[in-house]
């Protein structure tokens, strides 16, 4: 792994599959966030990868490096790894969010109450150029703009273009 202190409160981090990038082969392009900050993120981070290359739902084309930041909205918890991930899929965004719902549940994803510690979150940042506002999931992602956790993950892709 190697890191590299982008300031007194980012990390960035890069492993063999953080960043990676593969073939497109068609279907619906989104762009998911994903978080964590209990237990050996960095390694789920890896799990949850393999776990994804071998999903018939989605197809990994890109993934960004790791960021080790601060949590907001509830800051009396650990430091948060978040990174991205470029999916493509033919799923529809409803279908894709009941997906990442189950992935989560599959690693141990428990909602304790809003913005607390979690194994893993994962957030539909954009999905195409779809806007959205419904009840369970508004697109883009609320807040992305301000958020480090997005940002600086997404200046170092290639392919996922806002």
């Amino acid at each position: 792994m190697i890191k590299r202190e982008l300031n007194s409160q980012h990390t960035l981090l890069k492993t063999k599959l953080y960043p990676s990038s593969y073939q497109t082969r068609g279907g619906h392009r989104a762009l998911l966030g994903i978080g964590g900050n209990i237990g050996d993120v960095p390694r789920r981070f890896e799990h949850l990868f393999w776990y994804l290359k071998r999903s018939r739902f989605v197809r990994v084309i890109e993934t960004a490096p790791m960021l080790k930041n601060p949590p907001f909205g509830y800051t009396e918890q650990e430091d948060f790894y978040n990174s991205l991930l470029l999916v493509e899929t033919q799923l529809t965004p409803r279908a894709l969010l009941d997906y990442v719902l189950r992935v989560e549940k599959v690693f141990g994803r428990k909602r304790l109450f809003k913005d607390g510690p979690r194994t893993l979150d994962i957030d539909i940042i954009f999905y195409e150029n779809v806007k959205m506002d419904s009840a369970r999931l508004t697109l883009p992602h609320v807040g992305w703009k301000q958020r480090a956790s997005v940002l600086i993950p997404l200046s170092q892709m290639k392919k996922a273009v806002v």
